[in-house]
């Protein structure tokens, strides 16, 4: 049966309650219905990898194609989907507001608001700035029924601020501003991710794990991570066999790299109607 919006904002917010799930990252229809295919129980947008799929930087996508983006996922895909929504497309918190009452408007079951300013000499928000903005997309979620779940994002370790104790205060003060699930994209450490975790206890805590890691997911389960998500690792992924495949045919003349895709059998039989 087909679900509903609304069916998925709740199977969604009851992800959260116990236990750890893993949250992949898509990038377009077909690897989403792969995922889905594959048991995952909720899905997660890929700025990134939207983006180079787009032909584009990350950081460089319009609102307009990123919400339309958010529409044709959240429309491919019965599970549960959550939105990359960077820092809110918007200079000031009304703009914020704006912007995610259209993000809620697309169907997705959760959204994230970051600090990042997009400005390397000055890569993040000043915080009560960034507390404005998350009261502001609180406010917004609240005036459309509040199902929607607001992720607070603190950018300390991905823009080269690597101050933990900056990065807990944040977190703090955006789960007291409303947000609902906690993220610092960037702590790998088992130090700093046991810290985060009991600092905003009881709130949920997303954890990225982007690259090769020493972790299982039993690993961050038993830290109190609530959720996985893997960002643009995916999608990476994908773009280096291409690369391999592509540079081995540019440079040397080579096919061999072929021996590692995917079969078209196998592919087919992922995206091909069921009998039912």
């Amino acid at each position: 049966m087909k679900q509903t919006v609304q069916d998925k904002r709740a199977a969604f917010r009851v992800l959260h309650e116990r236990g750890c799930f893993v949250l992949p990252n898509p990038w377009d229809t077909g690897s989403a219905l792969l995922l889905q295919g594959m048991g995952f129980k909720a899905l997660a947008t890929t700025s990134s990898g939207m983006a180079w799929s787009q032909g584009q930087a990350d950081g460089a996508v319009s609102r307009d194609l990123v919400l339309e983006h958010m529409r044709m996922m959240v429309a491919a895909t019965d599970l549960p989907v959550n939105a990359d929504f960077e820092s809110g497309f918007a200079a000031t918190p009304e703009g914020v507001a704006e912007s995610v009452r259209m993000a809620i408007d697309t169907g997705v079951a959760g959204l994230s608001i970051e600090d990042a300013t997009g400005d390397s000499h000055n890569p993040l928000r000043e915080l009560g700035d960034a507390v404005a903005r998350i009261k502001a997309a609180r406010s917004a979620i609240d005036e459309t029924g509040g199902d929607t779940l607001l992720v607070g994002r603190a950018e300390n370790f991905f823009v080269g601020r690597p101050d933990i104790e900056d990065t807990i205060q944040r977190l703090r003060a955006y789960a007291e501003a409303g947000a609902d699930c906690l993220y610092a994209p960037g702590i790998r450490s088992r130090e700093h991710i046991a810290a985060v975790v009991a600092a905003v206890h009881p709130k949920p805590v997303n954890l990225l794990i982007g690259s090769a890691s020493e972790f299982k997911l039993q690993d961050v389960a038993a830290m109190g991570v609530r959720r996985v998500s893997v960002g643009g690792a995916l999608a990476r992924a994908a773009w280096g066999g291409f690369l391999r495949a592509a540079r081995a045919i540019a440079d040397e003349g080579r096919f061999d790299e072929f021996a590692h895709a995917a079969s078209g059998a196998e592919l087919n039989a992922h995206f091909r109607p069921s009998a039912d």
